[in-house]
């Protein structure tokens, strides 16, 4: 295995291309910020600033990218470092040509990463993909080693049809273990309920219905996950958490110029309505409205950034919404909320436990115009994409997907307001984008 150290070669903004050098010339930059390691004898690379050891390329690799972005998903490093212009995967498959000659040359050939680190590299793909307009469900897809251009099966030429993608079974947080940076981050969990272990729930959560029924809106529109914030009110007197606004997030991941500029007109809207930023919402097109492991430690450190540096406690929720997940009972969309309680003191480097949050339903009178309004930038920032949900298309056998999106807005609408006026109002809204 070739010795030296890291160093990636780029401008600030730009994808990472990670390159080994020699040692002791050993750097890395990522926008501007420089981090030092040699890769040592066994193949674990030292972080110079303070010692730490890291097992694999991927771990270090995913150390690094979040530092400089929390919300960076992945660090494949076995298929993203270069030596001497070719990837690590090349030499591990070289290696293991020379060491295991009973192993098919073709074999050989393919990336001999572990389980976790092909996951980590799929993920990067996605990434990619998504820039270019390609959906993780049109990914699932097409059968291995197959180009965009050529489906698996004739029914993947059509955008809209339902096909389920590969779906992720669920595993008990006790199952979990110890942290494993070779697990895949998109594992999905169970949530515990605070009866089950004995606690009360810390706060009361209320969540207006004007909130899921964009949620669920946004969610519908699109076969690819989304995400958006919650405004709110907490009141440390009653405990109570009151969700009174969804704010949804009209940018593509990797577009951080985008993503920058739609965050702070969000957290503008917030301040001209008297909100706090109370937790944000995420969508599983297809798989269950359960938290991954990737989900769980981001909402661990949404909850730790809204605490502060103040004592007090002041608590963030996290919304999952599953649109088109085939094992809901009906149309209507599964939407769960989710808390994370921190991982016992004698295991603190252990996953927080995803914890079920009981909230209580507040029925607005109207579909207020600002909410019609961003349902009307939503439907245009989504208009022509490759991962857009075709409505018309049918969804199962007697309905379309626009059916199945009036039924699951139902149970959501105002009080005040015919459900067939606030149907009439989204039709309007879908057919002005079209």
């Amino acid at each position: 295995m070739p010795q030296g150290a890291w160093d990636w070669g780029g401008r600030p903004g730009e994808r990472a291309c990670w390159v080994l050098v020699p040692a002791p010339a050993s750097r890395l930059w990522l926008q501007g910020k420089k981090f030092l390691g040699d890769l040592q004898p066994d193949g674990r690379i030292m972080w110079q600033e303070t010692g730490q050891v890291f097992n694999s390329p991927s771990a270090w690799a995913t150390h690094c990218k979040k530092l400089v972005n929390p919300a960076k998903k992945s660090g494949c490093g076995w298929a993203s470092v270069k030596y001497k212009g070719q990837k690590l995967d090349k030499y591990k498959a070289t290696w293991l040509r020379l060491h295991q000659l009973h192993t098919p040359a073709a074999a050989a050939d393919e990336s001999p990463a572990s389980e976790g680190e092909e996951e980590e590299l799929l993920m990067e793909e996605e990434e990619e993909e998504v820039l270019a307009g390609v959906s993780a469900e049109d990914k699932s897809r097409r059968a291995p080693g197959k180009s965009p251009s050529e489906p698996a099966h004739p029914e993947a030429t059509t955008l809209g049809k339902r096909v389920d993608s590969k779906i992720r079974v669920p595993v008990r947080y006790c199952m979990l273990g110890s942290r494993d940076s070779a697990r895949n981050p998109h594992t999905l969990v169970e949530v515990t309920s605070f009866a089950a272990i004995n606690k009360f729930q810390p706060f009361n959560v209320a969540v207006s219905s004007n909130v899921l029924f964009l949620l669920d809106f946004h969610s519908h529109l699109t076969r690819s996950e989304v995400v958006g914030y919650l405004g709110g009110r907490w009141d440390i007197n009653s405990q109570m958490l009151t969700v009174l606004r969804a704010f949804p997030c009209r940018s593509r991941l990797g577009d951080a110029e985008t993503a920058a500029a739609i965050e702070e007109e969000i957290y503008q809207s917030l301040f001209l309505r008297g909100l706090s930023l109370v937790g944000w919402y995420h969508s599983h097109p297809h798989s269950p409205a359960l938290p991954s492991l990737q989900d769980i430690d981001a909402q661990m450190d949404y909850q730790l950034r809204l605490q502060g540096s103040s004592n007090g406690f002041q608590p963030c929720l996290a919304l999952l919404c599953s649109p088109y997940y085939s094992g809901n009972p009906g149309p209507e969309s599964k939407i769960s909320p989710f808390w994370v309680m921190p991982p016992p003191e004698q295991r603190p480097s252990d996953y927080g436990i995803p914890m079920d949050v009981e909230m209580a339903y507040v029925q607005d009178s109207f579909l207020t115009n600002d909410i019609l309004h961003e349902m009307m930038l939503l439907v245009e920032f989504y208009k022509g994409a490759p991962d857009l949900v075709r409505l018309q298309e049918p969804w199962s056998q007697e309905q379309t997907y626009l059916d199945k999106l009036k039924i699951s807005l139902a149970s959501r609408t105002p009080k005040d307001q015919s459900l067939c006026h606030v149907l009439e109002q989204v039709c309007s809204v879908l057919k002005q984008g079209s």
